[in-house]
């Protein structure tokens, strides 16, 4: 049913988000969803991954825009 597709969509939508590197402190794009980390985001300064699955943790501080 399309009036239902929207409500549970959203959840399962992914968040572009930029967070500082916990390593390097440099900019890094991580992609989100529902406080976890969708797929494994790599810094490209320093190579420092952020596995998938993992939560997003409090010291990775997210860029304000």
């Amino acid at each position: 049913m399309a009036v239902m597709d929207g409500c549970e969509g959203g959840n399962k939508t992914w968040v572009l988000e930029e967070r500082e590197c916990p390593q390097c402190k440099a900019e890094m794009d991580v992609y989100t969803s529902r406080g976890r980390v969708v797929e494994d985001a790599v810094c490209s300064k320093c190579g420092y991954v952020i596995k998938a699955q993992e939560q997003v943790i409090p010291g990775m501080e997210k860029k304000e825009s």
